[in-house]
Order: structure tokens, then sequence, then C-alpha cells
């Protein structure tokens, strides 16, 4: 039998329990790093500050893209006659509804006013500063014109996006914690666009509307326009803007995205069949709202399977066309004018 000196036992015993707490702590930390869901992202080389790379750990960019579902595409139209007012009158048979050409059969129609699931971006940002209160009567006006059941989620604007209410919040609170967000800081518009129709995804209405109460400027985002300008026309959601323009502007004075603001906007918003409405006299917005949550209420619902199910990622083209009416009135459809198709 092999005997230890004391002192020559406690030294055995205290490297075992050494070897013991480090195996120990390599498996948990080899656990931990398999099952976090933690996206770690590289900074673009532009942009190394460490507030550009939490604004992006807070989007999850480019983790779970947004795609038109092929098996069932949804059209909202809205049709107006020779003096702009809304036609609300109209059959399923007076409709004609073509994809690249093709024709489609129409297996889904509404027109009732049922409830929406809509997306608020709304730009807190430094350039805002003289426009934010126009921001909050344009809310109060949206909503005075809403139906009771619609659900809303809520982005601000800023540095970065910011979710500040969701289907489960009340309009007063949307109210009040915009009330309560002072302008600041730099636009990232686009990235809060993302994350408005992220939110989307978990709507509880077929049927989704995005509305942008902004000057149209971005100098933040990580995303481009091009890329958001795409995840709006796969994403099937109707977008709407009210743009706050400067009433007397001064070009040299104003930055590139501040001069564009107003075709960005345009840009964006017609890619998914809704329009951009500028509001460049102030005083004009709360009727603007207006006029977009009434709109939202006045479109036909059309719905189709495609007769092509090749998955292959391309742009498909939606043609609406009305009958010659009966009352031989003059009527102009607005629809979004297609989407991109899924691919493998």
């Amino acid at each position: 039998m092999v005997r230890l000196s004391v002192s020559r036992y406690l030294a055995v015993r205290c490297l075992v329990c050494f070897l013991a707490w480090a195996c120990v702590l390599t498996i948990g930390t080899s656990g931990s790093a398999q099952t976090s869901d933690e996206v770690h992202l590289t900074p673009k080389a532009d942009s190394p500050d460490s507030s550009t790379v939490a604004a992006a750990a807070d989007l999850n960019l480019h983790t779970r893209p947004l795609r038109a579902d092929v098996d069932l595409v949804l059209v909202p139209v809205t049709v107006t006659d020779s003096a702009n007012r809304p036609v609300l009158t109209l059959h399923q048979s007076d409709f004609s509804l073509y994809e690249n050409s093709a024709p489609q059969q129409i297996r889904y129609f509404s027109h009732e006013d049922g409830p929406i699931s809509i997306a608020l971006v709304l730009d807190c940002s430094a350039s805002m500063k003289n426009k934010i209160e126009y921001e909050g009567l344009a809310l109060t006006e949206f909503f005075n014109n809403a139906n009771p059941e619609d659900e809303y989620f809520a982005v601000t604007v800023s540095d970065k996006p910011q979710l500040i209410a969701t289907s489960s919040d009340s309009i007063g609170t949307v109210q009040d914690r915009l009330a309560s967000s002072p302008p600041h800081g730099r636009t990232a518009l686009f990235d809060a666009i993302y994350m408005a129709i992220s939110q989307l995804r978990t709507a509880r209405y077929h049927r989704r509307a995005l509305l942008i109460i902004s000057d149209g400027g971005d100098n933040r985002s990580r995303y481009t326009r091009k890329e958001i300008k795409d995840v709006i026309e796969e994403a099937d959601v109707l977008t709407y803007a009210i743009g706050i323009f400067d009433e007397e502007p001064i070009p040299l004075l104003k930055s590139i995205e501040e001069r564009m603001g107003r075709d960005w906007l345009s840009e964006l918003t017609d890619a998914s069949g809704g329009r951009t409405i500028a509001a460049d006299d102030r005083r004009k917005i709360p009727e603007i709202a207006a006029i977009i949550s009434r709109e939202l209420r006045s479109q036909y619902l059309l719905g189709y399977r495609p007769t092509s199910s090749a998955r292959d990622g391309k742009w498909r083209k939606i043609t609406v066309q009305i009958a010659p009416a009966s009352h031989s009135l003059h009527l102009h459809p607005y629809y979004r004018e297609g989407y991109r198709a899924p691919s493998e």
C-alpha cells in the first residue's frame, strides 16, 4: 500500500479539484455557445462605432427575410371616379386580374370595413423638432377615422428604431409615448420600416398596412433604400406616408437626405400600391391623416392563387382591370403592381 504524507495528500487533492472545476467550466462555456440565440454582427468598415453595432443587433438584420406567400396573393384595390371619390358599389364580377398577362381566378373578394393590422413609423429625429406637434395631430385624426377593432404597432425613429407599442397597447398609450419622445438624434428611417414590417408578421388580421409620418430623410440606417423597397414589395403590406416637409425649403441649407426625402418616400409607398401625400402646408396634416385612414376603409380586397407555382424569386407583375360600368363613370383602380415570388 502506498502511503502519502499529509502535505503531498493535500497537494494531490487540490490538483484534482482544480482539474474538475476547469472541466465543468469548459463544458458550461461550450453548452452556452451552442444554445445561445444571440446574433453576432460584424459592423461595416465605415461604421465602427459601438452605437451603430448596438442598433444593428436590436434589428437582427438579415436573419429572417420577409417573403410574399406564393399560395395566396392578396391585392388591396382602391377605386375612384372622375371626381376622385371612392366607389364602393362594385362586385367581384366587375374585376379582372392578371399576373404577367395571364388571367387569374379571383378566389377571395371583400369590400366590407373589416379591421386591419397597422404599423406606425413615427419620426422623432432632430429634423422633426419644429414638426413633432403636427405628427401628434395626424395620429389623432387617423385614429378618429379608423375601425375600433384595428390593432396597432408603433415604432419611433431617431438614431435607431424603438418599438414603443404593440398590439396589446391602447391608442392612448401610442399617443402618450409619442408625446414623451422629444425629437433628437439622426434618422434611421429605413431600419425603422424594417422593424415595423417585422412586427406585422405576428399581426392578427390578413389585411396589413404601414403608415409612415416623416420628412423622409435617412442618414443612419444600415439598411439601404433598395433593400427596404424589396422588403416592402415582398411583405404584402400596403404602405402610406405623410411627408412633412418644410413650407419654405432652403435647398442649399438642407442635407441630401432632406432634399431627397419626398422622392424616397414616394418610391417606397408606390411599390406597395399605396401613396405618399406631401404636407407642404402643415395645417393640412390632420386632414391628410383622415383621408388615408378613410382610404384604408374604402378598399376592395382581391385574392388569388397564382397559376404559376415556380419559386424562382422573379418579379411578377399584377394588372387589375374594371369592366365598363353601366353608369358610364370613368373609374380608376389603385393597387400594388406586383410582388417577388419566393425562391428555393
